[in-house]
Protein backbone atom coordinates (compact mmCIF):
# COMPACT_ATOMS: atom_id res chain seq x y z
CA UNK A 1 0.00 0.00 0.00
CA UNK A 2 1.86 3.09 -1.24
CA UNK A 3 -0.20 5.45 0.82
CA UNK A 4 0.55 8.28 3.16
CA UNK A 5 -1.06 11.41 4.54
CA UNK A 6 0.15 14.69 5.95
CA UNK A 7 -1.03 15.33 9.48
CA UNK A 8 -0.31 18.65 11.12
CA UNK A 9 -1.72 21.15 8.63
CA UNK A 10 -4.52 21.90 11.09
CA UNK A 11 -2.14 22.61 13.95
CA UNK A 12 -4.12 25.65 15.06
CA UNK A 13 -7.22 23.54 15.53
CA UNK A 14 -5.42 20.62 17.10
CA UNK A 15 -3.60 22.82 19.56
CA UNK A 16 -6.82 23.76 21.32
CA UNK A 17 -7.66 20.14 21.98
CA UNK A 18 -6.49 18.50 25.18
CA UNK A 19 -3.37 16.46 24.53
CA UNK A 20 -4.10 14.34 27.58
CA UNK A 21 -7.57 13.33 26.44
CA UNK A 22 -7.62 9.77 25.21
CA UNK A 23 -10.69 8.91 23.14
CA UNK A 24 -13.02 6.28 24.51
CA UNK A 25 -13.05 3.46 21.99
CA UNK A 26 -15.82 0.91 21.69
CA UNK A 27 -13.27 -1.45 20.16
CA UNK A 28 -9.62 -2.06 20.90
CA UNK A 29 -7.05 -0.53 18.57
CA UNK A 30 -6.09 -3.98 17.30
CA UNK A 31 -9.72 -4.70 16.39
CA UNK A 32 -10.04 -1.33 14.64
CA UNK A 33 -6.82 -1.88 12.68
CA UNK A 34 -7.87 -5.37 11.61
CA UNK A 35 -11.30 -4.13 10.55
CA UNK A 36 -9.82 -1.21 8.61
CA UNK A 37 -7.37 -3.50 6.86
CA UNK A 38 -4.24 -1.42 7.41
CA UNK A 39 -2.20 0.30 10.10
CA UNK A 40 -2.05 4.09 10.47
CA UNK A 41 1.52 4.77 11.53
CA UNK A 42 2.86 8.23 12.29
CA UNK A 43 6.37 9.14 11.14
CA UNK A 44 8.20 12.45 10.83
CA UNK A 45 8.84 14.70 7.90
CA UNK A 46 11.24 13.00 5.45
CA UNK A 47 14.71 12.48 6.91
CA UNK A 48 17.54 10.15 5.79
CA UNK A 49 17.96 7.02 7.88
CA UNK A 50 14.71 7.24 9.81
CA UNK A 51 11.90 7.97 7.37
CA UNK A 52 12.70 8.71 3.76
CA UNK A 53 10.03 9.35 1.11
CA UNK A 54 10.85 8.21 -2.43
CA UNK A 55 9.58 9.83 -5.61
CA UNK A 56 7.09 6.98 -6.09
CA UNK A 57 5.48 7.70 -2.71
CA UNK A 58 7.05 4.75 -0.87
CA UNK A 59 8.59 5.14 2.59
CA UNK A 60 11.75 3.52 3.96
CA UNK A 61 13.98 3.89 7.01
CA UNK A 62 14.56 2.47 10.48
CA UNK A 63 11.43 3.93 12.09
CA UNK A 64 9.43 3.12 8.97
CA UNK A 65 10.61 -0.49 9.39
CA UNK A 66 9.04 -0.59 12.87
CA UNK A 67 5.73 0.45 11.32
CA UNK A 68 6.10 -2.23 8.68
CA UNK A 69 7.00 -4.82 11.33
CA UNK A 70 3.81 -4.08 13.28
CA UNK A 71 1.74 -4.34 10.08
CA UNK A 72 3.45 -7.64 9.32
CA UNK A 73 2.74 -8.98 12.81
CA UNK A 74 -0.97 -8.25 12.29
CA UNK A 75 -1.53 -8.92 8.59
CA UNK A 76 1.56 -10.81 7.43
CA UNK A 77 2.09 -7.94 4.97
CA UNK A 78 4.59 -5.08 5.54
CA UNK A 79 2.80 -2.90 3.00
CA UNK A 80 -0.51 -2.64 4.83
CA UNK A 81 0.45 0.72 6.32
CA UNK A 82 -0.79 4.27 5.85
CA UNK A 83 2.16 6.50 6.73
CA UNK A 84 1.25 9.84 8.27
CA UNK A 85 3.98 12.47 8.04
CA UNK A 86 3.61 14.63 11.14
CA UNK A 87 5.43 17.70 12.48
CA UNK A 88 6.99 17.61 15.95
CA UNK A 89 4.61 20.29 17.25
CA UNK A 90 1.44 18.21 16.80
CA UNK A 91 2.66 14.60 16.79
CA UNK A 92 1.42 13.71 20.28
CA UNK A 93 -1.92 15.48 19.80
CA UNK A 94 -2.54 13.55 16.59
CA UNK A 95 -1.83 10.25 18.34
CA UNK A 96 -3.83 11.02 21.49
CA UNK A 97 -6.83 12.15 19.42
CA UNK A 98 -6.94 8.87 17.51
CA UNK A 99 -5.73 10.09 14.10
CA UNK A 100 -2.86 7.59 14.28
CA UNK A 101 -2.70 4.06 15.67
CA UNK A 102 0.93 4.44 16.74
CA UNK A 103 3.89 6.78 16.53
CA UNK A 104 7.31 5.69 15.26
CA UNK A 105 9.31 8.87 14.72
CA UNK A 106 12.36 9.53 16.93
CA UNK A 107 10.26 10.50 19.95
CA UNK A 108 12.11 10.67 23.27
CA UNK A 109 10.57 8.74 26.17
CA UNK A 110 10.26 11.16 29.11
CA UNK A 111 8.35 11.12 32.40
CA UNK A 112 6.05 13.98 31.37
CA UNK A 113 5.19 12.49 28.00
CA UNK A 114 4.61 9.04 29.46
CA UNK A 115 2.36 10.23 32.29
CA UNK A 116 0.57 13.41 31.19
CA UNK A 117 -0.17 13.20 27.46
CA UNK A 118 -2.44 10.15 27.42
CA UNK A 119 0.30 8.06 25.83
CA UNK A 120 2.33 4.93 26.59
CA UNK A 121 5.86 4.46 25.29
CA UNK A 122 6.59 0.84 24.40
CA UNK A 123 10.21 -0.29 23.91
CA UNK A 124 13.34 1.68 23.03
CA UNK A 125 14.44 1.08 19.45
CA UNK A 126 17.32 3.61 19.44
CA UNK A 127 19.42 5.12 22.23
CA UNK A 128 20.48 8.63 21.36
CA UNK A 129 21.75 11.89 22.86
CA UNK A 130 21.63 15.54 21.85
CA UNK A 131 24.54 17.34 20.24
CA UNK A 132 25.48 20.29 18.06
CA UNK A 133 26.61 20.75 14.47
CA UNK A 134 28.56 23.71 13.13
CA UNK A 135 30.14 24.66 9.81
CA UNK A 136 33.53 22.93 9.57
CA UNK A 137 35.26 26.26 8.94
CA UNK A 138 33.65 28.00 11.96
CA UNK A 139 36.61 27.33 14.23
CA UNK A 140 34.28 26.01 16.94
CA UNK A 141 35.54 22.73 18.40
CA UNK A 142 33.34 22.34 21.49
CA UNK A 143 29.76 23.04 22.53
CA UNK A 144 31.19 25.05 25.44
CA UNK A 145 32.49 27.56 22.88
CA UNK A 146 28.92 28.51 21.85
CA UNK A 147 28.64 31.41 24.32
CA UNK A 148 26.22 33.97 22.90
CA UNK A 149 25.69 31.89 19.76
CA UNK A 150 22.43 31.58 17.86
CA UNK A 151 21.33 27.95 17.58
CA UNK A 152 18.63 26.58 15.25
CA UNK A 153 16.28 24.14 17.01
CA UNK A 154 12.93 22.45 16.38
CA UNK A 155 10.11 23.64 18.63
CA UNK A 156 7.89 21.27 20.61
CA UNK A 157 10.81 18.92 21.29
CA UNK A 158 13.00 17.84 24.18
CA UNK A 159 15.81 19.30 22.06
CA UNK A 160 14.50 22.81 22.68
CA UNK A 161 14.20 22.20 26.43
CA UNK A 162 17.65 20.60 26.69
CA UNK A 163 19.21 23.53 24.83
CA UNK A 164 17.79 25.96 27.39
CA UNK A 165 19.03 23.78 30.28
CA UNK A 166 22.51 23.43 28.78
CA UNK A 167 22.81 27.17 28.18
CA UNK A 168 21.60 28.05 31.66
CA UNK A 169 23.72 25.46 33.47
CA UNK A 170 26.90 26.63 31.71
CA UNK A 171 26.14 30.39 31.58
CA UNK A 172 26.41 30.41 27.79
CA UNK A 173 23.54 32.79 26.93
CA UNK A 174 22.71 30.77 23.81
CA UNK A 175 20.01 32.38 21.66
CA UNK A 176 17.59 29.76 20.29
CA UNK A 177 16.09 30.25 16.83
CA UNK A 178 13.01 28.00 16.81
CA UNK A 179 11.26 26.33 13.88
CA UNK A 180 8.29 24.02 13.51
CA UNK A 181 9.42 22.78 10.08
CA UNK A 182 12.74 20.91 10.12
CA UNK A 183 13.38 21.71 6.46
CA UNK A 184 13.08 25.45 7.15
CA UNK A 185 15.34 25.02 10.20
CA UNK A 186 18.00 23.25 8.15
CA UNK A 187 17.77 25.75 5.30
CA UNK A 188 18.18 28.63 7.74
CA UNK A 189 21.29 27.00 9.23
CA UNK A 190 22.78 26.32 5.79
CA UNK A 191 22.25 29.97 4.80
CA UNK A 192 24.04 31.21 7.91
CA UNK A 193 20.93 32.24 9.81
CA UNK A 194 22.30 30.66 12.98
CA UNK A 195 25.74 29.69 14.24
CA UNK A 196 24.90 26.07 15.03
CA UNK A 197 22.21 23.42 14.68
CA UNK A 198 21.15 21.21 17.59
CA UNK A 199 19.33 17.89 17.43
CA UNK A 200 19.73 14.31 18.57
CA UNK A 201 23.11 13.17 17.28
CA UNK A 202 21.49 10.59 15.02
CA UNK A 203 19.30 13.39 13.66
CA UNK A 204 22.38 15.53 13.06
CA UNK A 205 23.97 12.65 11.16
CA UNK A 206 20.77 12.35 9.13
CA UNK A 207 20.68 16.10 8.47
CA UNK A 208 24.36 16.14 7.50
CA UNK A 209 23.90 13.23 5.09
CA UNK A 210 21.19 15.20 3.29
CA UNK A 211 23.17 18.45 2.99
CA UNK A 212 24.68 19.42 -0.40
CA UNK A 213 28.19 19.33 1.11
CA UNK A 214 28.23 16.99 4.14
CA UNK A 215 31.97 17.45 4.66
CA UNK A 216 31.39 21.16 5.21
CA UNK A 217 29.80 20.47 8.59
CA UNK A 218 31.09 19.00 11.85
CA UNK A 219 29.23 17.40 14.77
CA UNK A 220 30.77 18.58 18.03
CA UNK A 221 31.96 15.90 20.50
CA UNK A 222 29.72 16.71 23.49
CA UNK A 223 26.50 14.79 24.18
CA UNK A 224 24.29 16.86 26.46
CA UNK A 225 21.31 14.58 27.14
CA UNK A 226 19.84 11.09 27.19
CA UNK A 227 17.36 10.49 24.37
CA UNK A 228 15.80 7.00 24.48
CA UNK A 229 13.69 6.88 21.32
CA UNK A 230 10.65 4.60 21.34
CA UNK A 231 7.35 4.02 19.54
CA UNK A 232 4.30 5.29 21.41
CA UNK A 233 0.61 4.39 21.56
CA UNK A 234 -2.45 5.73 23.38
CA UNK A 235 -2.95 4.81 27.01
CA UNK A 236 -5.52 2.33 28.32
CA UNK A 237 -5.18 -0.29 25.58
CA UNK A 238 -2.76 -2.81 27.05
CA UNK A 239 -3.13 -5.38 24.28
CA UNK A 240 -2.25 -2.86 21.58
CA UNK A 241 0.68 -1.60 23.63
CA UNK A 242 1.87 -5.20 23.93
CA UNK A 243 1.59 -5.77 20.17
CA UNK A 244 3.83 -2.78 19.42
CA UNK A 245 6.21 -3.49 22.31
CA UNK A 246 6.69 -7.15 21.47
CA UNK A 247 7.13 -6.33 17.80
CA UNK A 248 10.19 -4.25 18.76
CA UNK A 249 11.33 -7.07 21.05
CA UNK A 250 10.90 -9.53 18.16
CA UNK A 251 13.28 -7.48 16.01
CA UNK A 252 15.86 -7.45 18.81
CA UNK A 253 15.18 -11.01 19.95
CA UNK A 254 15.64 -12.39 16.45
CA UNK A 255 19.11 -10.89 16.27
CA UNK A 256 19.93 -12.26 19.74
CA UNK A 257 18.89 -15.71 18.57
CA UNK A 258 20.84 -15.45 15.31
CA UNK A 259 17.67 -15.46 13.20
CA UNK A 260 17.65 -13.24 10.12
CA UNK A 261 15.66 -12.88 6.91
CA UNK A 262 18.05 -15.22 5.12
CA UNK A 263 17.97 -18.17 7.52
CA UNK A 264 14.54 -17.86 9.14
CA UNK A 265 12.98 -20.62 7.02
CA UNK A 266 15.77 -23.02 7.91
CA UNK A 267 15.50 -22.09 11.59
CA UNK A 268 11.77 -22.69 11.50
CA UNK A 269 12.06 -26.08 9.84
CA UNK A 270 14.71 -27.23 12.34
CA UNK A 271 14.69 -24.97 15.43
CA UNK A 272 18.08 -25.24 17.19
CA UNK A 273 16.54 -24.68 20.65
CA UNK A 274 13.16 -24.56 22.42
CA UNK A 275 13.32 -20.73 22.49
CA UNK A 276 13.82 -20.65 18.73
CA UNK A 277 10.78 -22.90 18.36
CA UNK A 278 8.65 -20.69 20.63
CA UNK A 279 9.83 -17.51 18.91
CA UNK A 280 8.99 -18.84 15.45
CA UNK A 281 5.59 -20.24 16.50
CA UNK A 282 6.54 -23.88 16.05
CA UNK A 283 5.82 -24.61 19.71
CA UNK A 284 3.73 -22.95 22.40
CA UNK A 285 1.03 -20.32 22.19
CA UNK A 286 2.79 -16.99 22.83
CA UNK A 287 0.57 -15.42 20.18
CA UNK A 288 -2.68 -15.81 22.11
CA UNK A 289 -2.31 -12.89 24.48
CA UNK A 290 -1.33 -10.64 21.58
CA UNK A 291 -4.31 -11.56 19.43
CA UNK A 292 -2.01 -12.53 16.56
CA UNK A 293 -1.34 -15.65 14.49
CA UNK A 294 1.30 -18.18 15.60
CA UNK A 295 3.69 -17.12 12.84
CA UNK A 296 3.65 -13.39 13.68
CA UNK A 297 7.32 -13.18 14.69
CA UNK A 298 8.41 -15.45 11.82
CA UNK A 299 6.65 -13.12 9.37
CA UNK A 300 8.36 -10.06 10.85
CA UNK A 301 11.85 -11.51 10.38
CA UNK A 302 11.05 -13.01 6.98
CA UNK A 303 9.58 -9.82 5.51
CA UNK A 304 11.24 -6.98 7.44
CA UNK A 305 14.41 -8.47 8.97
CA UNK A 306 15.91 -8.38 12.44
CA UNK A 307 17.14 -5.31 14.33
CA UNK A 308 20.71 -5.65 13.07
CA UNK A 309 19.63 -5.95 9.45
CA UNK A 310 17.51 -2.81 9.75
CA UNK A 311 20.28 -0.91 11.53
CA UNK A 312 22.93 -1.85 8.96
CA UNK A 313 20.71 -0.82 6.07
CA UNK A 314 19.46 2.52 7.33
CA UNK A 315 21.61 3.70 10.25
CA UNK A 316 25.01 2.18 9.51
CA UNK A 317 27.18 2.17 6.42
CA UNK A 318 26.04 -1.17 5.03
CA UNK A 319 24.07 0.34 2.16
CA UNK A 320 23.72 3.59 0.17
CA UNK A 321 20.69 4.42 2.34
CA UNK A 322 22.70 4.32 5.59
CA UNK A 323 23.75 7.45 7.46
CA UNK A 324 26.99 5.95 8.86
CA UNK A 325 26.31 5.91 12.61
CA UNK A 326 28.66 3.26 14.11
CA UNK A 327 26.89 0.61 16.17
CA UNK A 328 29.85 -1.27 17.62
CA UNK A 329 30.58 -0.12 21.13
CA UNK A 330 27.46 2.05 21.31
CA UNK A 331 24.35 1.70 23.45
CA UNK A 332 22.57 0.36 20.36
CA UNK A 333 24.71 -2.78 20.25
CA UNK A 334 23.24 -5.99 21.67
CA UNK A 335 23.72 -6.49 25.41
CA UNK A 336 25.99 -9.43 24.60
CA UNK A 337 28.29 -6.96 22.81
CA UNK A 338 28.36 -4.28 25.50
CA UNK A 339 25.26 -2.36 24.43
CA UNK A 340 21.76 -1.88 25.86
CA UNK A 341 19.67 -3.65 23.20
CA UNK A 342 17.93 -6.49 25.03
CA UNK A 343 14.74 -8.46 24.57
CA UNK A 344 12.82 -10.12 27.42
CA UNK A 345 12.62 -13.92 26.98
CA UNK A 346 10.20 -15.42 24.48
CA UNK A 347 8.84 -17.86 27.05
Amino acid sequence: MKKYSLVGLGAGVLAVLSMAATPVLAESTLELVKKRGHLRCQVGTPSPGFYQLAADGSWSGSDVSVCRAVATAIFGDPNKVEFQSVTSAVRFTALANGESDMLSRTATWTAFRDTQLGLDFTAVNFYDGQGFMVPADSGIKSAFELKGATVCVATGTTTELNLADFSRANNLDIQPVVFEDNNVRNDTYLKGGCDALTNDKSGLASNKAGFPNPKGHMILPETISKEPLAPAVRQNDSQWSSVVKWTVFALIGAEELGINSGNVDQMRSKPPSPEHARFLGVEGDLNKGLGLEKDWAYNIVKKVGNYGEIYDKYMGDGSPEGIAIPRAGSANALWTEGGLMYSPPFR
